[in-house]
Formats: structure tokens, sequence, C-alpha cells
């Protein structure tokens, strides 16, 4: 399977994109390029192979699930981008790049877990911490046109006092409204294997800054491919549209005492899907008593975290029986004394 890797033109090292600053590091001779620059490199290309790759630095053969579209080199480290899976149609129209370099991301993790009490040390131990993760997640991002119109009654009660009598006014009136929503940037994971709250726990992203994708923002990262398509979505996207513009519409009816709504309809138009790619930080855990997985995640562009901790069972029992047994003791005594 066809793999490629970005050299540096200086000396020869591996390239990795560089959240901080936005552009492209050689970690041997420090050497920077920006982005318009690393498009004008020819990147090394690999061999292909039907069941794995090659690494196009040491040679070795590396096997990875289907979805996968960067990686690592298990055995050099060399960060390999499995170009032949962005191909096509498979190639992601947008991405937003990480933003947040590993050493922030670990400075996160850090000061969220010194938060957190009794959590086994297996978890925040040097070993697992190293596990953390750059990843691009797949997501289908939906666009569309609406065309909305409400047909309402708006009743406006107003009362009044007369001396001993109490009066009650209703007016009626006939209240239409019309308009056209511009919709974008409605998310659906497109990776049915992903546990879907290490993304959507971070979300939201700044989805303006998006980019035009680029297979360099995938090198020093962890990249999964798709492998549910978009017509899956469809009607439940359109159905959450439909109902989104009907209630923002139903919304600026106006001051009224009650509305009876007659008619309220949602036309969608110039419907489209754009494949990106979204940056997350992750670490997972698991516990080995019962199997349960339990996460860290931090996303790659804002920095927002989300996660889900074990609890070390024997520190809270020590700190249950720290607490209790010494307060048992005084109430026998004191039981005692009065008996």
């Amino acid at each position: 399977m066809e793999t490629i890797s970005y050299k540096c033109p200086n000396c020869g090292g591996d390239l990795r994109f560089h959240p901080e600053k936005q552009d492209y590091l050689c970690e041997f001779c420090d050497s920077r390029f920006s982005q318009k620059e690393l498009e004008a490199m020819t990147p090394q290309d690999g061999d292909e192979d039907a069941d794995c790759y090659i690494c196009p630095s040491c040679g070795a053969e590396i096997v990875t699930e289907p979805t996968t579209t960067a990686t690592f080199c298990y055995y050099c480290h060399n960060p390999v981008v499995v170009s032949q899976r962005l191909k096509g149609t498979y190639h992601p129209d947008r991405i937003i790049p990480f933003a947040i370099d590993r050493k922030k991301a670990l400075e996160i993790f850090g000061q969220w877990i010194g938060t957190k009490k009794y959590v086994p040390r297996d978890f925040y131990s040097s070993d697992q911490v190293e596990k953390l993760t750059g990843v691009y997640f797949p997501y289908w991002l939906y666009g569309c046109q609406v065309k909305a119109s409400v047909d309402a009654r708006g009743d406006k009660v107003s009362t009044w006092a007369a001396g001993n009598i109490r009066y009650t006014k209703t007016d009626q009136y006939d209240v239409s409204r019309q308009g056209t929503m511009e919709v974008a940037n409605v998310p659906r994971n497109a990776l049915s294997k992903a546990n879907r709250r290490l993304v959507e726990g971070v979300f939201p992203f700044d989805m303006e800054k998006q980019k035009e994708f680029h297979m360099g923002y995938l090198s020093g990262f962890f990249a999964e491919n798709r492998d549910m398509e978009s017509g899956k979505f469809v009607q439940e996207v359109e159905q959450e549209v439909e109902a989104y513009a009907r209630q923002s519409l139903t919304g600026q009816i106006g001051d009224y005492s009650s509305v009876q709504v007659r008619s309220c309809q949602a036309r969608l138009e110039k419907p489209s899907w754009k494949y990106t790619l979204l940056p997350v930080w992750t670490l997972t855990y698991k516990d080995k008593r019962n199997g349960r997985i339990y996460y860290f995640a931090c996303n790659g562009q804002s920095g927002k975290i989300c996660g889900e901790l074990p609890v070390d069972r024997g520190r809270l029992g020590r700190l249950f029986a720290s607490i209790f047994l010494p307060v048992a003791a005084v109430l026998l005594a004191v039981g005692y004394m009065i008996g």
C-alpha cells in the first residue's frame, strides 16, 4: 500500500506538523517550512503492498487497521501517511489542523487529573500518559439553504377595571412570517468504531477555521478514514434542520398573549456534504478488573476537555475507614457512658 513521508530538504529528516506555529518542523535540524513550501515539495513515496505498508524510512512492514490513514512506524517512529486511502472519494475536503501540541495537551491533562480524587495511579502513570495520542477523526458536515414560512393567529389580551366591573378584551391578528436561512457545518460522525464521546464531548469546533485538506497536516499524528457514507445520515439531519428552522421562525412571531400556529413549512434546497477531519487528543485506560474502558479527550483546537475516570476503590475504602471507624468508636463510647 502506498505511503508518503515528507522529508526536510536541508537534512533529510522527517517533517511534522507543528500546531503552535502552524508550520512544519524538522526535528533533526530545526528547519521550519510553511504550508506553501511544503506543497511545493515532492513527498517520498513508499512501496505498495496488499496487506501492509512499507515504512519509507526503515523499510519495516507495518500493518494498520482498514480505516487508518496516518500513523507511525513502530520501529523507527517515522510519521507516515497511507496516501492510497486518501484518494478519490476518500480524499477529505477540509481539515481543522491541530492548534494544541502534545506538550500543551499533557499540561492540560495534568491540570485536569490534579483536581480529581481517588483515581488509580495506573491511569496517570508515566507509561499510561505516554499513550496520549493526537487523532484526526472523520466527520461529515452538512449544509443547505432553508426556505421556511409560518401562518398563525396571535391573540393579545388586555384587561382593565371601571368601577366595580373588570373588562377583558381579546384582539386577534393574522400573522405570517417567511424567510431564508443558511445552514452550515451540521456534524455527523463518519467512523462507526469511534467512541462518539471522545469527539463530541469536546465539541464545539470553530468551523470557520477549516482549511483545505493537505496530507502534510497529518504528519506526526494518527488519522482515521470514514467507514460511513453521508447517505446514512440524510433523513435524520434533514429532520433536525427542518425542526430547527420551524422553531426559529415561530420564535420570531412576536409578542402575543398566545399563538396558534395554523401551518409551518420548511423546504431544504442546495444540500451539500463536506468530508472533514477534526483534531482530538485522546487517552484511554482499560480497567483490568472489569474490562471497562475509561477515557480522556482534549479538543485539539480549543483545549476543551471531557473524560470518564475510574475510581480506586482501595483508596476510597481506606478513606472511609479512616473517617467512619473513629466516628463509630466515639459513638460507641458515648453510648456506653450514657448506658
